[in-house]
Order: C-alpha cells, then sequence, then structure tokens
C-alpha cells in the first residue's frame, strides 16, 4: 500500500481492460480497501463500462466537458481520498489518464512566459506531481495508492514531454506494448521495460533471488515468446509465489 505506479501505454493496447481487471482484482483479495476510478477526458461509453464492470466508485469528467471540470473532479477525488487516510483507511486510485489531466491543467495554467517543447508551460505540471506525489503510507494512519496510466505514442509532442516529466516518479513502472496486440498476446505487457522500485523491501529475500533469476532467463527472450510463457506458467498456478517456488534458484 502507498505506492506510485505508471501504466504506459499506447493508443488500443488495452489499458482500460487490464484497469477494469486491477479493479476487480482488488475488490475481491482486497475487500476493506476504498476503491475509487477517476476517469479524466473519457468517452462516456468507457465511462458507462467501467460502471458495469467493476464494483468501485468511478468519478468521471468526459471529453465534451471543459478542462476546468477536469481539475475540479480530480481535486475533488484526492481531497476525499486524503481525508479517507487520514480517518485510517486504505484507498486506491486508479486514474486514466495522469496525462489528460496535465494537458487540463496546462490549459489553465496562466502563462509564465517559460514554454517547453511540446507547448507545455513550464509551470503547469506542478499541480498534476502533487496529485501524483500524494501516494504515500502514513504511519499510525492509512495509505493512498495511486496507479495511473501515462499515454504515450499519440502523435502529441506535448504528451511525450509530459511522459518524461513523469518518468521516475513513480515505485513502478508497466509498459504495455502495441507489438504484442498486433500479435493478440493478452496482457500486452513489455516485461523487459516493466518493473518495481526498490522490490527487495516488497519480497522475501528468497521471492526476490527467484524474480531475478526469472529476470535472467528472460532476457534477451522476444517480447511475444516472454510474454506467453509467463502467461502459460501463471494459468498454472493460485499466486505469484507459487509461481515463484516453480523456479530453480
Amino acid at each position: 500500500m502507498g505506492q506510485r505506479g505508471l501504466i504506459v501505454a499506447p493508443p488500443r493496447t488495452g489499458k482500460t481492460v487490464l484497469m477494469q481487471k486491477m479493479a476487480n482484482a482488488i475488490s475481491k483479495n482486497n475487500p476493506e480497501v476504498e476503491l475509487i476510478i477517476l476517469l479524466i477526458d473519457e468517452r462516456p461509453e468507457e465511462v458507462t463500462d467501467m460502471q458495469r464492470s467493476v464494483k468501485a466508485e468511478v468519478v468521471s469528467s468526459t471529453f465534451d466537458e471543459p478542462p476546468e471540470r477536469h481539475v475540479q473532479v480530480a481535486e475533488m477525488v484526492i481531497e476525499k481520498a486524503k481525508r479517507m487516510v487520514e480517518y485510517g483507511k486504505d484507498v486506491v486510485i486508479l486514474l486514466d489518464s495522469i496525462t489528460r489531466l496535465a494537458r487540463a491543467y496546462n490549459t489553465l495554467q496562466p502563462h509564465s512566459g517559460k514554454i517547453l517543447t511540446g507547448g507545455v508551460d513550464a509551470n503547469a505540471l506542478h499541480k498534476p506531481k502533487r496529485f501524483f506525489g500524494a501516494a504515500r503510507n502514513i504511519d499510525g494512519k492509512g495509505s493512498l495508492t495511486i496507479i495511473a496510466t501515462a499515454l504515450i505514442d499519440t502523435g502529441s509532442r506535448m504528451d511525450e514531454v509530459i511522459f518524461e516529466e513523469f518518468k521516475g516518479t513513480g515505485n513502478m513502472e508497466l509498459h504495455l506494448d502495441r507489438y504484442l496486440v498486433d500479435r493478440r498476446v493478452y496482457p500486452a505487457i513489455n516485461i523487459e521495460r516493466s518493473g518495481t522500485r526498490k522490490e527487495e523491501l516488497l519480497l522475501h529475500p528468497d521471492e526476490l533471488k527467484r524474480v531475478w533469476t526469472l529476470r535472467k532467463a528472460m532476457n534477451g527472450v522476444p517480447p511475444v515468446e516472454a510474454m506467453e510463457l509467463l502467461i502459460g506458467k501463471l494459468k498454472k498456478v493460485k499466486t505469484n509465489v507459487e509461481f515463484l517456488m516453480t523456479l530453480q534458484v
């Protein structure tokens, strides 16, 4: 709990379905967690589908709403989450997407005269970074976990700049790969580019050794083969630990 995660996703790589599955997994395995799904600048049908697919509070501001509404909804959600954490609750926010939220803040930001590549004002990313940085585990209180999607390869230089600014700010990055989607591999996760910071603090030493062994074994394996192999192995077990115990260290 208390982590910041980025799901780095090109267009049409299944990020929405992945978030639905993550939400359902959280609801099933950790029913005590307060789960909020925040959809910014999304299509109305995506919002409806999310509401029907998950057991969680879905808060949204669709693409036909002005940037002011996007920002208002996001700030309402983060303030509500902070109050819940203060009362000792564990809160998880799934945000789709941090890129569109940053765009909205950029539109509303008074011009400072310092414009980055792609038309991003130098001061515009402070507030979305503060939103993302709110995730933490508080001693004696609750925790706030934020998992957000970041859009890349959209053809927008602004989106690339926003991603570069957020890259490295999360504890975890999960990269989705268009190449895998084209070959009908789901979830389309690029294992080599994905990873967790300070994983030694999250895993038992024996589990950590086995994770390193797995990464060494998959180093240099083509992404499609690596993901198909991993999916096949995971389908045979019920937990991550059970899967790791099958590996030879």
